[in-house]
């Protein structure tokens, strides 16, 4: 999406590019410390070696994303991409990252999954969903809660939402 909304424009702008590094590493982010990073892998790693090789290409289309992503932080990030060439250079680098990921994301689904299926015991597999369960459960207890609203502050929502009800009888 943020390749197609850019590739045509002939600049960008600070913002448009801080969006976009922030887009990018929140995507990295999100599909970085997913649970099949910290669980699934590991577990296929304990079980069998026959899958090192699938596990070091997923590595390195991991390690490729990122190095895209730092070569966008590096060079594009808090500044303006004012030529046609730049902003061709900028979604480059954009399309490198986002096939690195689909790429590991296909591999993923097509070849890593059908390995764990075969090599990984049931017995594992539960120990694997208890792991699971258990990290969310901490994450959700160690998620930063909103303090609470400050009384005046509540009075001016309360006052506010009150004022765009409409009574109809």
């Amino acid at each position: 999406m943020l390749y197609n909304n850019f590739v045509q424009q002939r600049a960008l702008t600070p913002g448009q590019v801080d969006y976009a590094c922030d887009a990018l590493r929140r995507l990295y982010d999100t599909c970085h410390w997913r649970k099949i990073e910290k669980f699934l892998i590991p577990a296929i790693h304990r079980a069998t070696h026959e899958a090192d090789q699938l596990l070091a290409e997923l590595d390195h289309l991991n390690s490729t994303a990122a190095e895209a992503m730092g070569e966008i932080a590096e060079r594009f990030a808090g500044l303006s991409v004012d030529s046609a060439d730049r902003v061709a250079d900028f979604c480059a680098a954009v399309d490198t990252f986002c096939n690195s990921l689909l790429q590991r994301l296909a591999r993923e689904e097509q070849e890593l999954f059908p390995v764990a299926r075969t090599v990984i015991s049931g017995e594992a597999w539960f120990s694997i969903a208890n792991k699971m369960l258990a990290h969310e459960a901490y994450m959700q207890e160690t998620k930063p809660r909103p303090g609470p609203v400050a009384p005046i502050a509540r009075g001016r929502l309360a006052s506010q939402r009150a004022s765009r009800v409409t009574l109809t009888h």
